[in-house]
């Protein structure tokens, strides 16, 4: 039976808040506030205003949790919010959720997909795609979709070659996307 006293440490089956700053960390590993915005900014370019009215959780090793609310800390549930990132791991990794929620405004590492690419990034397969000159690692693939361009999920660009990390269950038949 786990010791609730033990503030210190990452216990994986509650949501526990993040720190507002790193200075304000008692888990060791876990992020701040602050620099889950910060990455989102840098890697994506998004507004850290798109973050103002949501709280942040992490449950498990690295699983961070918005929610768009206030909430006590910590809390028993199984979910809460969207999973929006895995940290506690060489290079941080958003999942498709955010980036299809939070990523249509990105400004940074969108990869713009034409129909085939985008069909064949959907389906799950992986593509060479050497004519990318922008940042290696997680990218948001996006594609234009009645006039606006959609984020369609994560992909993974290294060494010419887009890797596709749309989970087997999200990922759509799509007739036509032009």
């Amino acid at each position: 039976m786990r010791d609730d006293t033990a503030e210190d440490e990452n216990w994986g089956q509650q949501f526990d808040r993040l720190p507002e700053t790193a200075d304000e960390r008692v888990v060791d590993g876990r992020p701040s506030r602050e620099e889950v915005v910060d990455w989102w900014t840098a890697r994506f370019g998004l507004d850290p205003e798109t973050f103002d009215t949501y709280t942040f959780w992490e449950k498990g090793a690295g699983k961070i949790w918005a929610f768009p609310a206030e909430m006590v800390d910590p809390i028993q549930v199984e979910g809460l919010g969207m999973r929006i990132l895995r940290t506690r791991q060489r290079h941080w990794k958003p999942s498709t959720n955010a980036v299809q929620r939070f990523c249509r405004d990105a400004t940074t590492n969108v990869i713009e997909l034409s129909p085939g690419e985008a069909k064949a990034f959907v389906d799950g397969h992986d593509q060479q795609l050497d004519w990318w000159d922008g940042d290696w690692g997680y990218l948001v693939a996006a594609h234009e979709i009645a006039g606006e361009r959609e984020p369609l999920g994560v992909g993974l660009y290294l060494h010419g070659e887009l890797r596709s990390t749309v989970p087997k269950g999200r990922q759509e038949d799509l007739v036509k996307l032009d």
